[in-house]
């Protein structure tokens, strides 16, 4: 399988001297195509820290992070953004989706940006809805659906774009114990039927339970590295 993710002796310092922080320290990890893996540890292990610097969205105080091919610290700042917008895709805890928006909109919404035809980004929006299990409710806008469904918006969203990867950060962190299991398996379900690439900053039980890969982190280090 193709490596999609390449970190190596990724580094990220905040401070100075004896009150400085060691965010990460020395990491190598690679992430290859269609793998299902959770980066998983106490507060303050690294993980989410790990997850930025994976998305180009924070800058490493040593190392290197490589995504498709691209090394994150030679690009300038629109040449990332280009990655992070046809390379990368992203869930977050809070969802993120825009309010005035419908589901539909929010999904066609970087296809937009990416400058892909009306009625293709159209098609590709009700397909991806379909996909996480809201066909159908497409025109409502986030306020109208509970957390579990803004959150499989949320997914179809970083899905559309058919991404080499999508990063989750604490996905189930607003959802109760059903519509956590929901989403979980029907990101596992999309990880095996499509090959899509997921990578899960958690520490809830349940999310490191669906993935097939565990990554533990404890100080800024990897601490154990596992397949299920």
């Amino acid at each position: 399988m193709q490596a999609i993710v390449i970190c190596h002796k990724l580094s990220k310092q905040y401070g100075a001297g004896e009150t400085a922080v060691h965010a990460l320290r020395e990491v190598d990890l690679e992430i290859r195509s269609g793998e299902f893996l959770s980066l998983s540890g106490p507060s303050g292990s690294g993980k989410t820290t790990l997850l930025n610097h994976i998305g180009g969205l924070d800058q490493p105080s040593g190392g290197d992070v490589s995504v498709a091919g691209q090394h994150l610290g030679e690009l300038d700042k629109g040449a990332l953004a280009d990655l992070r917008l046809h390379k990368i895709g992203f869930v977050f805890q809070a969802y993120n989706l825009i309010p005035v928006l419908s589901a539909y909109e929010n999904v066609e919404f970087i296809l937009q940006l990416q400058g892909m035809a009306s009625a293709q980004r159209r098609a590709r929006a009700r397909e991806m809805l379909a996909e996480v299990g809201l066909d159908g409710l497409g025109d409502r806008r986030p306020g109208e659906l509970p957390g579990g469904q803004q959150q499989r918006v949320a997914v179809a969203r970083a899905m559309a774009s058919e991404p080499a990867i999508v990063l989750a950060d604490e996905p189930s962190a607003n959802l109760d114990s059903g519509a956590t299991e929901s989403l979980l398996e029907m990101m596992a379900r999309l990880n095996e039927t499509r090959g899509m690439t997921f990578c899960v900053a958690s520490h809830d039980p349940r999310v490191i339970a669906h993935t097939r890969r565990r990554v533990r982190m404890r100080d800024g280090a990897i601490e154990a590295d596992e397949q299920a």
